[in-house]
């Protein structure tokens, strides 16, 4: 089966990813040629967690093209704050506009909407899960960047247990041939096992490393991620982990002369301001990107009747999820969704077995 809505990047094809590229190079090489590309078109852009460039990118990708916005930046300034359920909200936004932005900081919550959704729907972000036009983004600036999308060592450095865009872009570039990667973290902040999983299904080579100056020196690519706060439980835990990994000149120093840095952004003292004038550093330019590409999402998505996404096989499960950080938790009037996944049930929201 296939929709309309983009919930996770690992259900793109590699064509459809470089469909992305190809129409964002198009825009940025002759952007007045798409001034009135979405006319009469409305995105919503619903925003329950703050955003900087995600959510202005989008709003400001829509108006490049000719089309308009609303929305909301604070759930409690809509009907969220009564008490409104995810349910009622999305089937009513999906009358008004032709197509919605949604970011939540609960995992799973983007598939949940898209159930009601009568028009197409992206995940902008949901909680520590996934983030896939971040990985857009990324992508879009490793091709114009390093003029491939294969060939990588790419090391990605930080929060890798709660950084959503980590999860979204090793699912993205895993499906290129002999890209390997390189996992910069402490023990308790290393990626989830699903995406072990996924890097193990692909043939993908990684190796797991707690030193960021050890790594640096052969990688192509750098992504850096900020230990985010609003992640721990803990305030003493944050405060462990906040300042292991930053990538100063001292580090700098060791990487080759071709290798990029990336960072998703919001920075908080994970890169040191030094380093922001160096030719390597493409954080800020990569935020430009993103704009790009998500004008060129919102096309394909809206005027492209072939650009759908494929869905995985669900069933209803006996069993709840048990994962606190899920959306089932808290919207329970939501279907117990599951898939198989080597011989195991997983929850169809946020990806976590249902045995655990």
């Amino acid at each position: 089966m296939t929709n309309k809505n983009l919930i996770d990047v690992e259900a793109m094809t590699t064509e459809q990813i470089e469909k992305v590229v190809k129409r964002a190079k198009k825009i940025m090489q002759s952007p007045a040629d798409y001034r009135h590309a979405c006319d009469g078109k409305i995105l919503a852009t619903l925003f329950y967690e703050p955003s900087t460039r995600t959510q202005m990118s989008f709003q400001t990708a829509m108006l490049k093209l000719g089309g308009r916005t609303i929305g909301f930046d604070n759930p409690m300034n809509s009907s969220v704050a009564k008490g409104e359920s995810l349910k009622d909200t999305i089937t009513i936004i999906s009358e008004y506009a032709d197509i919605i932005a949604i970011r939540h900081p609960v995992e799973g919550t983007a598939k949940a909407a898209s159930l009601y959704s009568e028009v197409p729907l992206i995940n902008c972000g949901d909680g520590g899960h996934l983030h896939p036009t971040q990985t857009l983004t990324d992508i879009v600036t490793l091709s114009c960047e390093k003029g491939r999308l294969d060939n990588l060592k790419v090391g990605l450095c930080g929060d890798l247990l709660n950084g959503r865009t980590v999860h979204s872009l090793i699912k993205a570039l895993a499906k290129y041939e002999n890209n390997s990667f390189v996992l910069i973290s402490t023990p308790e902040l290393s990626v989830p096992l699903y995406v072990i999983d996924i890097l193990e299904k692909h043939g993908c080579k990684y190796e797991i490393s707690h030193s960021l100056a050890d790594s640096i020196g052969d990688l192509d690519v750098l992504y850096m991620t900020r230990i985010q706060r609003e992640r721990f439980k803990d305030e003493k835990d944050y405060q462990a982990q906040k300042n292991v990994f930053v990538l100063d000149k001292q580090k700098l120093d060791k990487a080759r002369n071709d290798m990029i840095i990336l960072h998703p952004l919001p920075r908080v003292n994970e890169i040191t301001v030094d380093i922001d004038d160096d030719p390597r550093a493409l954080y800020f330019k990569q935020a430009q990107y993103g704009m790009y590409g998500r004008m060129a999402l919102i096309m394909l998505m809206l005027q492209d009747e072939d650009f759908t996404i494929a869905t995985r096989d669900n069933q209803i499960s006996e069993h709840k999820c048990k994962n606190p950080k899920c959306v089932i938790q808290s919207e329970e009037y939501l279907p117990r969704l599951s898939y198989e996944k080597l011989g195991m049930e997983m929850c169809e929201f946020c990806d976590k077995r249902l045995d655990d």
